[in-house]
């Protein structure tokens, strides 16, 4: 008999399947080791898994649906701007067109880009370049006012670099996806006309900036604190950090009244402005427009356009293909038009039968989260009332919106015109609609995620909870499966959601989305503790060929910890089998990636891999021992002294 005692994570490596692993020592690999060793990763996809598999079965649907409106084979329904969709879609399929038409729909824009003469050019001609959706070396954007949700306020940061993080410079595959990039964006360049030599230049100033960029610029570690974003200060002040920028100009140009304080989400980088945003930098920062012009564009020219843009994701992502024709013609059109066709979708997939019975179980969970705030031992009274006071404000939106944003009934598409100057058209609209919030009331009715989406959302700002109908479905949820492998379904996942209201960041915000210390000092003292338990148990963990860095994903794990406590708690009141809430949470998970993507996504995003999800969660919870009978000698047992509770 092995003896394991207290291993973190399980025994056995989540990438490798062992179907004789028994769930007392790894509960993903026993419950998902046979799917892993049949499972063929799509040559299109970075992953296969529980996730890509809904996935795929909405964008089927879709899919079908999208051609046979745009053959005529089936009419389009009375939804609201869905034949603007459709017109999309009939663009993006017909390669016919795009072929025929080559480099020619960018070579307007391409040009006032490369005419760009020096700084002062740059300086007259940056605000209609951002007002036409050409990236920039700031970004601007309106959105709530974190500690008054009431109203809009200007957030003003840095741009996204070419590779997925900061971090991922620091790697020894830096220089060969760099490489990557820029023998790609030469051949781009060409194949829109520009000689070799140029193209170079142009290339080599871009990478040149990036990597200045990316020495300044917010890692994916820093942008997991979401109130760390919040850095209001006086327009003013925020001006007078810019040397050689014409900012004030630049801001007047976008705006028709600006406000008297605007927010930075990034200090850092406003603070080193000056070292990036020169006259010297000129001719880098012309080229790293350039370069992301370039292969932004080339999705959306012909097919010859569409494979030479694809070597840098691919070296990125470990991606074998590029999506077929027909698929990437639906995902254009879905990135326009997400919520008209998430209204489409709802109305036809997903019943009111459904959305009743999920209303109830997310009730159910509100209410077991309520008692277990309520018997909570580390918290004081005061904090005890002021965090259901959040919970009881929380608002549902369930399955798909009533009513579609404003923004697409402007959002136009001429059948004329080329894809691209469509797509160029609906991303300026969209940033015109986005600055004219700005001094509006704010509406909190919109939703955060489109109706044939396969996730959901807590929304800090907003406190709301948004469960779209595309993760509505088995395994995570299905009126005919059992309650237990509901709850360790969509109720583990409710759970989760609610949890973000009161995870590291969002307990910083009250009920009405305000940033705002709601806690006793000795309270959030206590909270920090078990928060950074959280991080230093994911911590370094292995995955495949990355370590996750604890603190980077720590509000999602802190999410999953007490969504699937309260999960259990609600299954108990039902009489729900616990064995099959644990094995449904474990197959909720199950994912097979590429070794670039797992690397990639370990970089950038602050979510946990989703295998490394499943099995520090459930050794926290005392119902899991004995749900499987765990003993100390079992790779999944955690003594109970290293159990982590939060709430």
């Amino acid at each position: 008999m092995r003896h394991y005692f207290n291993v973190r994570g399980g025994a056995g490596d989540l990438t490798k399947p062992d179907v004789n692993t028994r769930i007392q020592d790894n509960l993903y690999l026993a419950v998902n080791s046979e799917w892993l060793s049949k499972a063929e990763i799509p040559a299109d996809r970075t992953s296969t898994g529980i996730n890509l598999i809904l996935d795929m079965k909405i964008e089927d649907r879709m899919m079908k649906d999208f051609a046979d409106f745009a053959s005529g084979k089936k009419q389009v329904p009375d939804v609201k701007n869905l034949q603007k969709a459709i017109n999309l879609y009939k663009l993006a399929i017909d390669f016919d067109k795009r072929n025929n038409d080559g480099a020619k729909p960018i070579q307007k824009d391409l040009k006032k880009l490369a005419s760009l003469n020096n700084f002062a050019d740059l300086n007259k001609q940056a605000a209609s370049l951002v007002k036409e959706g050409f990236d920039f070396p700031i970004d601007v954007f309106v959105s709530e006012d974190m500690k008054d949700t009431s109203h809009y306020s200007l957030y003003l940061n840095g741009p996204g670099t070419f590779l997925p993080d900061t971090t991922a410079y620091q790697t020894p595959d830096a220089e060969k996806l760099l490489k990557t990039l820029s023998a790609q964006s030469v051949n781009l360049f060409e194949m829109a006309g520009v000689d070799h030599g140029q193209a170079q230049k142009w290339t080599d100033d871009a990478v040149a900036f990036d990597k200045k960029l990316a020495k300044v610029v917010k890692s994916a570690e820093e942008w997991a604190d979401f109130a760390g974003m919040y850095n209001p200060t006086s327009l003013k002040n925020f001006e007078a950090k810019f040397d050689q920028f014409d900012i004030e100009g630049f801001l007047d140009q976008l705006f028709e009244k600006l406000p008297e304080n605007v927010v930075m989400a990034e200090t850092r980088y406003f603070d080193k402005i000056n070292e990036v945003l020169n006259s010297d930098n000129f001719d880098e920062i012309k080229g790293w427009m350039l370069v992301k012009f370039i292969n932004s564009a080339a999705i959306y020219l012909s097919q010859d356009f569409r494979r030479a843009a694809f070597p840098f994701r691919q070296a990125v992502y470990g991606v074998a293909e590029m999506p077929s024709q027909e698929k990437h013609a639906y995902r254009l059109a879905n990135t326009a038009f997400d919520e008209v066709d998430g209204i489409y979708y709802g109305q036809t997939y997903f019943g009111a039968d459904a959305k009743a019975d999920v209303i109830s179980m997310i009730k159910n969970m509100l209410k077991v989260y309520e008692e277990r705030i309520q018997n909570n031992t580390w918290l004081s009274e005061d904090t005890k009332k002021q965090a259901i006071v959040k919970l009881k404000a929380l608002k549902l939106k369930v399955g798909y919106p009533d009513q579609q944003q404003a923004i697409f009934d402007r959002l136009q598409v001429d059948s004329s015109k080329s894809l691209y100057e469509n797509e160029a058209k609906i991303a300026q609209e969209k940033v015109k609609y986005n600055f004219e919030k700005l001094g509006k009331p704010v509406d909190s009715s919109i939703w955060a995620m489109p109706g044939n989406l396969n996730n959901a959302c807590y929304d800090p700002q907003n406190n709301d909870l948004t469960f779209p109908a595309g993760i509505l479905q088995a395994p995570f949820y299905d009126a005919k499966q059992s309650r237990g492998a509901n709850y360790g379904g969509i109720g583990a996942t409710i759970g989760h959601e609610v949890s973000h209201a009161f995870d590291n960041n969002g307990a910083q915000f009250d009920e009405k989305g305000n940033l705002k210390n709601w806690w006793t000092k000795a309270d959030y003292a206590e909270f920090n503790k078990r928060t950074n338990a959280v991080a230093a148990i994911f911590d370094g963990l292995q995955y495949g060929p990355a370590k996750l860095n604890g603190k980077q994903v720590v509000s999602e794990n802190i999410a999953d910890l007490s969504g699937l406590s309260c999960a259990i708690a609600a299954n108990k009141l039902d009489g729900g089998d616990m064995q099959d809430l644990f094995k449904t949470y474990a197959k909720s998970w199950m994912q097979k990636q590429r070794p670039e993507a797992i690397t990639a996504e370990v970089q950038s995003d602050v979510h946990a891999p989703q295998p490394t999800r499943v099995n520090i969660p459930s050794q926290c919870q005392d119902a899991f021992y004995e749900a499987f009978d765990v003993k100390e000698t079992d790779g999944m047992w955690l003594d109970p002294k290293d159990r982590i509770t939060i709430w």
